[in-house]
C-alpha cells in the first residue's frame, strides 16, 4: 500500500488516542438539552475514571485510522486529477487554494464510508452511562435491532459534514504553511513548529465551519438509543419526535432552544482540535519523509 496509507491511518489512530477524553466531554454536550447548558459537578463526575475517558475509543481508533487513510489518499489522488502539475500532493505549492478545498471535499465523502458508521457507534458509546458496554457490543446491538443500513443513521448529515469539514481542513493547512512561509533555509525544531501550529489552526477552522452540522449528527443519533429517561437523562426526547430528520430536528433545536445549542461545546472541541491535528499533521508528515526517504519531493511511492 502506498505510503500516505499507512501515514494517513497511523496519525489518525494516534489523534484518537489523544483526543477522545475531550471528544467525550464534547458529544455529551452536544447531546444536552436545555436543562443542561452546561457541565455540572454530577455530571463531570462521570469523567473520573481512566474507563470513563477512554469511552468509546475502540471503533474510532480502528475506524478512525481506516478513515484517515482514505481520506488522505483520496485527497492526494483527488488533488492530482484536479491539477496535473501536482505531482506531490503532500507539497502542493503551486496549486490553486479552490483545488485543495474541492480535493478535500471529495476526500471527506469517499471517507463517509467509514465515517458514518464508526461515528454513530463512538457516539451510542459515549452516551451509553451503563458500565462495561464496548463498541463492539454496541455495533452488534444496532445491526440485531436496524440491520446493517442502521450503521449508516444520520449518514447524510455526516457525508455533508465531511465534505465540507475537510474542504476547509486542507485549504486552511495549506493555506497557513504558506502565510508562514520563508525563502531562506529553517531550522528543522522551526519547521516542526510551524507543521504543529498549521495543523492546530486547521483542526479549528474546520470544526468552526461545521460545528452546526456535527451537533444536528450527535442529537439524531443520540435520540437513536432506545432506554428510560431514568437511566439515560441526557437522551430524552419530545413525544413525536422519534423519526426526524436533519432538517426537522434543525429545525426543532431552533424553535425550542435558539441559535446557542448549536455551538454548545465548540470551546471543548477547539482546544481537542488543536491539539488533535496539530499531532496529527506532525507525524504525518514526519511519517510521509520517513517512508519515501531518499525520494521525497517525488510522486508517492507504493510501500507494499
Amino acid at each position: 500500500m502506498s505510503a500516505d496509507f499507512w501515514a494517513g491511518y497511523i496519525s489518525g489512530a494516534i489523534g484518537i488516542i489523544i483526543g477522545n477524553p475531550l471528544d467525550l466531554i464534547k458529544v455529551r454536550l452536544q447531546a444536552s438539552g436545555p436543562a443542561e447548558i452546561s457541565v455540572s459537578p454530577r455530571q463531570l463526575a462521570r469523567f473520573d475514571s481512566v474507563t470513563s475517558l477512554v469511552r468509546g475509543a475502540a471503533a474510532p481508533i480502528l475506524g478512525y485510522g481506516a478513515l484517515n487513510a482514505l481520506l488522505f489518499v483520496s485527497y492526494n489522488r483527488s488533488l492530482m486529477l484536479l491539477d496535473s502539475s501536482v505531482t506531490d500532493p503532500t507539497n502542493p505549492q503551486n496549486s490553486a487554494l479552490y483545488k485543495l478545498w474541492l480535493a478535500g471535499a471529495l476526500g471527506g465523502a469517499a471517507s463517509w464510508a467509514v465515517s458514518s458508521p464508526t461515528e454513530f457507534i463512538k457516539c451510542r458509546a459515549q452516551l451509553d452511562t451503563r458500565s462495561g458496554v464496548s463498541s463492539w457490543a454496541i455495533a452488534k446491538d444496532i445491526v440485531r435491532t436496524r440491520g446493517w443500513k442502521g450503521l449508516y443513521f444520520a449518514g447524510g448529515v455526516t457525508c455533508a459534514r465531511d465534505s465540507i469539514g475537510y474542504g476547509f481542513y486542507f485549504w486552511s493547512y495549506e493555506y497557513c504553511k504558506r502565510l508562514m512561509s520563508s525563502n531562506g533555509d529553517e531550522d528543522a525544531s522551526i519547521l516542526a513548529l510551524k507543521v504543529l501550529l498549521c495543523g492546530g489552526i486547521a483542526g479549528i477552522v474546520t470544526w468552526a465551519s461545521v460545528f452546526p452540522l456535527d451537533v444536528i449528527k450527535t442529537r439524531l443519533q443520540a435520540k437513536s438509543i432506545e432506554a428510560s429517561a431514568e437511566a439515560h437523562p441526557l437522551l430524552q426526547s419530545p413525544s413525536g419526535t422519534q423519526h426526524q430528520g436533519a432538517f426537522t430536528m434543525a429545525r426543532y433545536i431552533y424553535q425550542t432552544e435558539g441559535l446557542k445549542p448549536f455551538y454548545r461545546g465548540l470551546g471543548v472541541c477547539s482546544l481537542r482540535a488543536f491539539i488533535v491535528n496539530a499531532a496529527q499533521w506532525a507525524t504525518y508528515e514526519w511519517l510521509i519523509k520517513y517512508f519515501q526517504g531518499p525520494a521525497l519531493g517525488q510522486p508517492l511511492k507504493d510501500i507494499s
